[in-house]
């Protein structure tokens, strides 16, 4: 066997370990990112969310419900504007509460829902209150809540519909 073929024959393992490599590195990059932004946000019992939505129901997370997804999101956000329609899928399978964070009154949360053809009621926090309470420095931000009430995951950033129904699945059927 000449050199050149031994050469063409390591090659081609050694490109396929070095892209193992890489895509291991991206992963713990990905993972050390999501860990540093979600520090500080609630773990185990989940804080009181509780008030009116825009369509008049009362909302309240706690012990005793089915696993829930508690999305803060503001309508200046670009990235919840993305991401908008992942939540709209996940409520079509589970409880969402959907928390529109510093963006006006009732009138304008649901001006801006109508605008983008949104049909999900949602929370307002004009204040901040429950963002502060929730410990939400920035939006999007997505809890999951378990039937007992404790928070199970905590997704800062754009989530996806198929992992956010997954870690919505996994807190109902594996309840800690």
């Amino acid at each position: 066997m000449s050199l050149s073929s031994k050469l063409q024959t390591l090659l081609p393992k050694q490109r396929w370990q070095r892209w193992l490599l890489e895509a291991g590195l991206i992963i713990a990059v990905i993972g050390g990112v999501q860990i540093y932004q979600t520090r500080g946000l609630p773990e185990g019992a989940a804080p009181p969310l509780e008030g009116l939505r825009t369509d008049g129901s009362l909302v309240k997370v706690g012990a005793g419900d089915t696993a829930t997804l508690v999305a803060f999101w503001a309508t200046w956000c670009p990235v919840c504007a993305a991401e908008e329609g992942n939540i709209v899928a996940v409520a079509s399978d589970y409880r969402v509460i959907s928390v529109a964070m510093q963006s006006g009154d009732s009138a304008a949360v649901a001006k801006h829902l109508k605008e983008r053809g949104i049909e999900l009621p949602v929370l307002v926090d004009a204040d901040g209150r429950h963002a502060a309470n929730w410990h939400v420095r920035g939006v999007p931000t997505h809890f999951v809540v378990d039937g007992a009430g404790n928070v199970r995951f905590r997704v800062v950033g754009y989530a996806t519909t198929w992992g956010l129904k997954a870690r919505l699945w996994w807190a109902e059927n594996f309840t800690a």
